[in-house]
């Protein structure tokens, strides 16, 4: 009966454990928080993600090609009772989109709609400190389809 007791305590654990993965609260995603560059085909983009609190990330996207904007995005990470979700407002759009959290390690986040239209999928993974891996996947007209974005940490203006 103990043997018992113990693998249905440990089973338990590790359900619990695995269920409240994605639903850690925002500072588990600290490492995503200030300021990234990338850089090609003549233009420069930075994203600034300020604190993590508890429940709220902030950030911003701007895309820069010689001395103009061409693209900007709103950000923000949010906890809510299902999970950490990632909300996007490109220039373009009229309305944000929420995409949910599905995976959460001490380095990477995968966020995840698969809705939308194209990315269904926005991975960040940090590998060292003043680098940021971004990636946006999915299907666009039934082909897979993504796009690598390494980023390296630059001094926020």
């Amino acid at each position: 009966m103990k043997t018992l007791s113990i693998f249905a305590l440990i089973a338990a654990f590790s359900f619990t454990a695995f269920a409240q993965d994605t639903k850690q609260n925002v500072t588990a995603l600290a490492w995503i928080s200030g300021c990234w560059e990338t850089t090609g085909e003549g233009r420069t983009t930075i994203e600034r993600w300020g604190k993590a609190t508890d429940n709220l990330m902030i950030g911003t996207s701007q895309t820069v090609k010689g001395t103009k904007s061409v693209a900007f995005e709103y950000l923000r990470i949010m906890g809510t009772a299902t999970g950490l979700t990632y909300v996007a407002l490109p220039s373009n759009a009229k309305e944000p989109t929420a995409f949910a959290a599905i995976k959460i390690t001490a380095n990477e986040v995968v966020f995840e709609n698969a809705k939308h239209d194209f990315p269904q999928r926005i991975i960040y993974r940090q590998d060292k400190p003043d680098s940021l891996f971004a990636r946006i996947e999915g299907k666009q007209d039934e082909k897979e389809m993504g796009m690598d974005i390494p980023m390296k940490r630059v001094k926020c203006e």
